[in-house]
């Protein structure tokens, strides 16, 4: 349930018009959920989290090369079609590469050339909501459930690269699904804690309505049986035996490096961080040693 509406603003490469949008975007919203305040506290809850669950937009990325050569792929899930990729089939030792909110798997194209190198198979799907697959919304539940699908369907999967939203989805998968210490996961800049994700977005919005934030909170309990922070990878760690990479940068102003450090206090003798400078929350991933780094994990 990590949604961070700010992703919706990184999707232009004007500043200036960058800069407007965000402001348009962030005003419209507002008042959005202000009408509903003025209705009930709950149906502006309803509305809030709506809002924190849709991307703004689909993600037009150009099909990259790397993935038409490859097999595309397409299942149903929960009644949406998923759409996605299979590079180098069939191979024994099998990764997904798993993008961010307001993403798509076209995004980490150059992560499939050297992990087909290495001999692997590589796997990369659209999220639900996002890219070429169907929704418009979706959150961390079902994007877990997604990664146990994908699992059943084309895996057994060994390892995996995961990105912001994707971090904190396959950390939940994890719990559910049978692994162990061969099994390897690269977290680069995961949405570590829900309830700073929830709170940056009401800073963003210029909520500052307790009533309302206790509702929003109140309403994931009833949708998912659970807490908001719950949603943790903090949390999740204590029961992941994978070995894992974990990539952060000082200057990420999405998911908060603080919640990265808490994880890395908690010395995990199964997580190896790497804590990288002026890569923020989208470069990041992008970066070459960053990618060299992890390919050479996996």
């Amino acid at each position: 349930m990590v949604l961070f509406v700010v992703l919706l603003f990184c999707l232009n490469s004007n500043f200036t018009l960058m800069k407007l949008q965000q402001k348009l975007a962030i005003a419209f919203f507002r008042t959005k959920i202000n009408f509903y305040k003025a209705i009930s506290t709950r149906k502006a809850a309803e509305e809030t989290l709506r809002i924190f669950l849709t991307p703004m937009m689909k993600t037009k990325v150009k099909d990259k090369e790397v993935f038409i050569k490859g097999e595309a792929l397409e299942f149903s899930f929960d009644g949406r079609s998923i759409k996605g990729y299979r590079c180098n089939h069939p191979q024994k030792h099998k990764i997904l590469l798993l993008h961010g909110f307001s993403s798509s798997c076209h995004n980490f194209d150059k992560y499939v050339p050297p992990l087909i190198e290495k001999g692997y198979e590589v796997l990369a799907f659209d999220a639900p909501a996002h890219g070429a697959s169907e929704g418009k919304t979706t959150n961390a539940v079902e994007y877990c459930e997604l990664i146990i699908q994908i699992n059943e369907l084309y895996g057994p999967i060994n390892g995996y690269v995961a990105h912001s939203f994707g971090g904190i989805a396959v950390s939940l998968a994890m719990e559910k699904m049978e692994h162990n210490a061969s099994t390897k996961i690269v977290l680069i800049a995961p949405a570590t804690e829900t309830s700073s994700a929830v709170d940056g977005a009401f800073a963003m919005l210029g909520l500052k309505d307790e009533k309302l934030r206790k509702k929003v909170d109140e309403l994931v309990f009833e949708r998912t049986g659970h807490d908001t922070p719950w949603f943790s990878i903090r949390r999740a760690m204590n029961n992941i035996k994978a070995s894992v990479l974990w990539f952060h940068d000082e200057d990420d102003d999405v998911t908060p490096l603080a919640d990265a450090l808490k994880v890395k206090d908690d010395n995990h003798s199964n997580i190896k961080f790497v804590i990288t400078k002026g890569l923020g929350h989208r470069k990041i991933y992008r970066d070459e040693n960053v990618l060299k780094d992890a390919v050479k994990f996996l």
